[in-house]
């Protein structure tokens, strides 16, 4: 109830002013959006790379209807990534990026253009991309241009959800050399057809889509931060023979750092996912419904006075 509670307020502008217009609202947001711009983005990188840890890169923003915000988001990931490359923070950083910045609702062709010329600056850079993946209505889009970019690009990673029914499936035909699929539970609201509705049913489908990842040819990337399900992937790795380089964790900024520690201090690869950008509303209203417990978090944050 507390999560579709949540997810409705994501979806609402009154809300959304409510929360920027808040005392301190910054102080919370800068636990797990590394900042506004590019400059921010690399501060951040060479933190954690120093630390010994993995990142991919997000620049926030999910509401582009017009041609010219689409060539926009393109333009920002190709200087982001010619300035990962020029501070030497390649190949440690990747980058992420969602299809609908880029266009994907309202011109399909227009997004495989700008993510095809993102994915040519990686690869000069040094580096990759993951396609996020975002709600059920875009998954075979998406998947249709992850099919069409590896034929050029072969590092470029999906993003599955175990949320979605159709998952198991999705992990099956991915689970091939070369291929690398970060698997999360999922943050969106979708209806009960095509998505597990119970936090228990999810977990069982991680389980599931985890040993299909574990046991198959391609470089799974464990994305949760469920100590639980941390866990059940430390004994699935080792049960499928899986060396360190074979696979990686992620986690969120501002996430559980310690445990981000703990991973690579035990000799995994822990990647942190690493937002930035203007439009964090959306993302951070889905961080905590993905885990509820960051609520208290925020609420007392925006509740502080000095």
């Amino acid at each position: 109830m507390l999560r579709s509670v949540i997810l409705a307020a994501s979806r609402s502008p009154r809300f959304e002013r409510l929360v920027e217009t808040a005392p301190y609202t910054r102080d919370v947001v800068r636990r797990f959006v590394a900042g506004t711009g590019t400059d921010d983005a690399l501060r951040a990188t060479r933190q954690l790379v120093a630390d010994g840890l993995a990142v991919s890169l997000d620049h926030l923003g999910e509401d582009t209807v017009t041609a010219e915000q689409a060539n926009a988001v393109r333009d920002e990931y190709l200087g982001l990534l010619g300035g990962l490359a020029q501070a030497g923070l390649t190949p440690a950083a990747e980058v992420s990026v969602k299809l609908s910045a880029l266009g994907q609702r309202f011109d399909e062709r227009l997004a495989r253009e700008h993510v095809r010329a993102i994915c040519a600056a990686a690869t000069a850079a040094g580096t990759t991309v993951t396609l996020d993946m975002e709600d059920h209505t875009t998954t075979d889009s998406t998947l249709d241009i992850l099919a069409e970019l590896r034929k050029d690009f072969p590092g470029t990673g999906a993003v599955l959800q175990a949320y979605l029914r159709r998952t198991e499936s999705d992990c099956r035909e991915l689970a091939t050399a070369g291929s690398r699929v970060r698997l999360c539970k999922g943050a969106y609201k979708e209806p009960e057809s095509v998505a597990y509705q119970s936090a228990r049913e999810v977990d069982k489908s991680y389980v599931r889509c985890l040993n299909i990842l574990l046991s198959g040819a391609g470089y799974p990337m464990v994305a949760t931060h469920d100590p639980t399900l941390i866990a059940i992937a430390e004994d699935r790795a080792r049960w499928f023979d899986r060396a360190p380089d074979e696979f990686e964790f992620q986690l969120l900024y501002g996430v559980r750092p310690e445990e981000q520690a703990r991973l690579a201090g035990a000799g995994h690869t822990v990647r942190v996912y690493v937002p930035y950008g203007t439009d964090w509303y959306g993302y951070l209203m889905r961080r905590l419904a993905e885990r509820p417990a960051n609520l208290a978090f925020f609420a007392r944050a925006l509740a502080t006075r000095r």
